[in-house]
């Protein structure tokens, strides 16, 4: 099945007023699943575009198969048609910050008065509690959650090296939206979803809490754990490179003395089991360094290989380009045009649903691409819409004008 065929989500109209990463992750699912998904941004561009340093690549990936509706919501012009849009939407998605959208007359008590069968999802740092009115972003919640401490070396907090919180609570919203929509094909109405940082981070920390549970000790950050495995560390090579390694059962041990072509630790009875090799790890580990150093990174990836024990090169995010298992035939990653003409590949949604293509059907969008197409929908004349244009109420991608400030 192509990407133009029918998909699971096709009909399914989302109106998404969101930045940055939490909402256009849920935004990103819900269309790479087929649904419409209509990027409400001011007339100047959502302010993500225009990110630096890690931000560079915010909107660029997190915008695939979405349209884009340039419109100042600060206007009584636009908030009139987004008012008129409402009805025509499935989905509702916001990521601003508290209050946000109640002040713009969009809030859910707004919204479900235009339409009651309306699914609102509303993403933010905190859930209900005494923090909810706090402004929250990834890194806040590592910190407080307690995924940074458990990131870094003890003493030394370290966020995670990606936004896998944003991303997290956007995929958590996007589980609630779909059980939503399930569930309005049973009672006809819509229903207020909620997703949030803070908690998201409680729930990838669950497992850390349950050992803390039954432990007598605190829990020690991962970088000073004490693995369950006899060998599960990286090992520095010949060649300046570096390979990780997990021998995780005493098969991958034989297996792993074998190709490595030292039969006298496979008939070592110290080395017998896992737990003898964890009890001789002091002298074992610098030997398996010292083994190893004298091999190239490919030399012993070929041979990990061939043993058929975990293993895994040490990728930076530029190698992923060229990692064989992502470009073959239906590989993991889409031929993109980025909004500034850059042609690259990025990566596509890591599901499978039966003969599904959950692929590419539009680049990210220019900023106002779709916003003739949408206000013709709705019955505006050209003459209204250069009207609208006139008085800075929407942009199009011809329009480079206009300063208007993005949503707070």
């Amino acid at each position: 099945m192509s990407a133009a065929s029918e998909l699971p989500l096709d009909g399914i109209r989302v109106l998404e007023f969101t930045h940055a990463v939490m909402g256009p992750t849920a935004g990103l699912i819900l269309g790479d699943l087929g649904a419409e998904v209509i990027h409400i941004e001011p007339p100047s561009g959502d302010s993500t575009r225009r990110l630096k340093g890690f931000g560079t690549g915010y909107f660029p990936f997190y915008s695939r198969n979405k349209k884009s509706l340039a419109v100042n919501l600060k206007s009584n012009e636009g908030r009139q048609i987004i008012q008129q849009l409402l009805p025509t939407a499935d989905v509702l998605v916001e990521n601003f910050g508290p209050g946000t959208m109640d002040r713009l007359g969009f809030g859910y008590d707004a919204v479900r008065a235009h339409n009651e069968r309306l699914i609102y999802l509303s993403l933010k740092g905190f859930g209900a509690g005494p923090y909810e009115q706090r402004t929250a972003m990834d890194e806040v919640v590592q910190m407080m959650g307690g995924l940074a401490y458990m990131t870094g070396p003890p003493g030394k907090p370290l966020r995670a090296g990606t936004s896998i919180i944003d991303i997290g609570g956007g995929m958590f919203g996007t589980m609630a939206v779909i059980l939503a929509l399930y569930e309005r094909e049973r009672t006809g109405r819509g229903t207020l979803v909620r997703s949030s940082l803070f908690e998201t981070t409680a729930f990838f920390m669950g497992q850390h809490m349950a050992y803390s549970a039954l432990s007598d000790r605190p829990v020690p950050p991962m970088p000073a754990r004490v693995s369950a495995w006899s060998i599960y560390r990286t090992f520095d090579t010949a060649d300046g490179e570096s390979v990780f390694i997990g021998i995780i059962s005493d098969r991958h041990w034989q297996s792993f003395c074998q190709v490595f072509e030292r039969s006298d630790w496979a008939q070592d009875t110290r080395l017998a089991t896992n737990n003898d090799r964890i009890d001789h790890r002091e002298w074992l580990l610098p030997a398996v360094e010292t083994l190893l150093s004298n091999f190239s990174r490919n030399h012993i990836i070929a041979r990990c290989e061939e043993a058929g024990i975990p293993f895994a090169p040490i990728a930076r995010p530029e190698d992923l380009f060229e990692d064989p298992q992502l470009n073959q035939q239906q590989g993991g990653l889409l031929a993109t045009v980025l909004p500034d003409g850059t042609n690259t590949r990025l990566p596509r949604l890591p599901i499978a649903v039966g003969n599904y293509d959950f692929g590419l059907r539009s680049d990210p969008p220019a900023i106002g691409s779709a916003t003739q197409e949408l206000l013709e929908s709705l019955g505006y004349e050209a003459r209204q819409i250069a009207d609208l244009h006139a008085v800075g109420a929407i942009a199009s991608p011809m329009d480079r004008h206009n300063d208007q400030s993005d949503l707070d």
